[in-house]
């Protein structure tokens, strides 16, 4: 029996649709209209002989069979990019990179595997830590390129993403709005710390340092285990932990900016793979709402 062939054109229009959660965010993402896409995902349908979505008027899910064409749908499209990359861009050499704490823990592994093997001929020295350690061996000449919290008094780099930040807790955390509040915090100079700080203020909320940790790792851990109360981007909230929300209390907060810097040195050739990997990625990359 001849099995048909799955156009990547296809493929790429599903696995949009099933990263992004939707026909609208999938058109933004592939750079076609709402209806092509749902018109290639049907026609993938009909290709197949199965449905890979659920559809209702509030809602889009996975088919089973959907869930299991969605991992390997994605391994398809990694090995068409890796072999037209390999023949149209071969990049070979090493890149020093810094990356910040700041910039999605949960995610980053599994994206730097993925740009790894996309760029065989790359060899990356990755270092991570604090933005403004990073920032600083970057400006003296250590590292090639640097991923970090964009810093207030250095409007530097491109911006390749934003996200909100919040107030959070452990799961279990149970405010006293009768005490001061207990804050985690990192050693001054610190945005994290300088915005919690002129935040509590404004609102005459009183504070008191319940804890001071030397790294992000160190922070997050102290606020799973009850410590107290901080301040970090929503992708931090782990299911141990929990948003906090009554803003009487916990004043609104702004967006922080990741930003890559090192386009501009001569290794830029090495940096621009990367910087298009991110975009690119970062595209259909969302996080859950906060859990409480």
């Amino acid at each position: 029996m001849r099995f048909p062939d799955l156009e990547l054109d296809l493929l790429r229009a599903f696995v949009a649709v099933a990263e992004t959660g939707g026909f609208t965010a999938a058109a933004e993402v592939v750079g076609r209209s709402q209806s092509a896409v749902s018109q290639k995902v049907l026609k993938l349908e009909e290709l197949l002989g199965r449905r890979v979505f659920e559809r209702t008027s509030r809602s889009l899910t996975l088919t089973r069979e959907g869930e299991t064409l969605l991992g390997m749908a994605r391994r398809i499209l990694e090995l068409n990019e890796l072999a037209v990359r390999s023949l149209l861009e071969p990049t070979v050499g090493s890149l020093r990179l810094g990356v910040s704490e700041d910039f999605m823990p949960n995610l980053l592994p599994g994206m730097l595997a993925r740009f790894q093997r996309l760029y065989p001929g790359l060899h990356m020295e990755l270092r991570t830590g604090l933005s403004c350690e990073l920032l600083a061996a970057y400006d003296s000449g250590q590292l090639d390129a640097v991923i970090a919290k964009k810093d207030g008094t250095a409007q530097r780099g491109r911006v390749i993403w934003r996200e909100q930040l919040v107030w959070m807790a452990s799961a279990d955390y149970q405010p006293d709005f009768e005490r001061p509040a207990p804050l985690v915090l990192l050693p001054a100079p610190c945005t994290y710390r300088e915005v919690m700080i002129k935040a509590l203020d404004a609102v005459r909320r009183p504070w008191f340092a319940a804890c001071t940790a030397s790294s992000l790792t160190g922070i997050r851990a102290a606020v799973a285990g009850g410590l107290g109360v901080t301040v970090l981007g929503r992708s931090f909230i782990g299911p141990d932990m929990q948003a906090l929300r009554a803003p009487d209390h916990w004043p609104a907060l702004p967006m922080t900016e990741v930003v890559l810097v090192g386009e501009e040195r001569a290794e830029a050739d090495l940096v621009r793979p990367l910087v298009t990997f991110l975009t690119e990625t970062l595209a259909t990359q969302a996080f859950p709402s906060a859990v409480a």
